[in-house]
């Protein structure tokens, strides 16, 4: 079940009537430092060390 461009404007809206338009920066660093913590945790779960950029750049030329 994939989530439609009319369900996606509906969410959109919603949060825009919870949180108000001057929280909305606020709301969604917090979301994206959220999920960075869980990719984060995943990564030492699975013991794959975090993927830099310099170091992905470092492997893709060699």
């Amino acid at each position: 079940m994939a989530i439609g461009p009319f369900q996606l404007l509906i969410v959109l809206v919603l949060v825009l009537v919870l949180f108000g338009a001057g929280k909305l920066p606020q709301v969604f660093e917090e979301l994206g430092k959220g999920m960075k913590a869980l990719r984060d945790s995943q990564n030492d779960l699975d013991g794959d060390p975090p993927v830099t950029k310099k170091k992905a750049d470092d492997e893709v030329k060699s």
